[in-house]
């Protein structure tokens, strides 16, 4: 039977932490959120980290767009939190309509205010490890693979992903604990049958079964899809009812703790700018 790693409860714990050390600072932080478009996920994702903030004492500040936003419509509004002396973080929701070049309005944060940590500069930083902001849906994953319990050196793992911007942060921070690294965009059985650790972020509802999986394996499921009214992930659950691995429930493991991680980035950047003030 597997062992869940419940993203809820590690979240909650993390959530307390974070509201203690808030309370120490001599200001209070505050997230700058835009949001473009009308898609109901995004909608309900920032919403969720609106009452996460709430609950730690951290302030929001939503400004939404409407679908049809031009590029210098919402670059605008990115200079404007980032002229705010007030606003010690800026989070760009993502997706953005496929209109518009993510990178190219992610490029106009200031780095120093990137709460989501995929500032190009921040990027390369987190490369070079030379930068504390990671971004939080990395530092949810590694800590989700840390409740494991299990000895990270000498393992091997497997990044199945549609995205290379999402799994290089993550390589890098694996490969500081673990032997080898293998990203790849299709499960092979090949891949999975070695992988000690296998983070699987595809959108396509468990494609990753449990033949495949080794005994003892992490398996981190960051793939949420809507089928029929149900949140499924990119792992059949079903069938790994009777193996020894660790997994991650959909719902209820990455997303509260990418919630949570983003958090903790305000956090940071507040303190910094209060150190440089003081």
């Amino acid at each position: 039977m597997p062992t869940i790693l419940n993203g809820r409860d590690l979240a909650a714990s993390l959530r307390a932490e974070l509201k203690n050390k808030v309370a120490e600072l001599n200001l209070t932080p505050r997230l700058g959120v835009i949001l473009v478009g009308d898609d109901p996920a995004s909608h309900l994702y920032v919403a969720l980290k609106e009452k996460a903030a709430k609950e730690v004492g951290i302030g929001v500040e939503k400004i939404l767009l409407p679908n049809s936003a031009a590029k210098e419509d919402i670059i605008a509004k990115v200079e404007f939190f980032n002229n705010r002396p007030d606003i010690h973080g800026i989070l760009i929701q993502l997706p953005l309509p496929p209109q518009l070049n993510e990178h190219e309005i992610i490029s106009a944060m200031n780095p120093e205010k990137d709460a989501d940590g995929f500032h190009p500069h921040n990027l390369t930083n987190l490369q070079n490890n030379q930068t504390a902001v990671i971004p939080g849906v990395t530092a949810g994953i590694i800590k989700l693979i840390e409740l494991s319990g299990q000895t990270l050196a000498q393992k091997q793992a497997c990044l199945i992903v549609n995205s290379d911007e999402f799994a290089l942060p993550l390589k890098k921070l694996l490969q500081d604990r673990v032997a080898k690294v293998n990203i790849i965009h299709t499960p092979e059985p090949k891949d999975l049958q070695v992988a000690d650790i296998v983070v699987v972020a595809l959108g396509q509802p468990q494609i990753i079964k449990g033949e495949f999986i080794k005994d003892g394996a992490v398996l981190i499921d960051v793939g949420t899809t809507k089928v029929n009214g149900k949140v499924m992930g990119d792992v059949d659950a079903t069938s790994l009812a009777n193996r020894d691995v660790y997994l991650t429930p959909v719902p209820g493991g990455v997303g509260p703790m990418t919630v949570v991680m983003l958090l903790w980035n305000v956090y940071h950047l507040a303190r910094q700018l209060a150190e440089k003030t003081v």
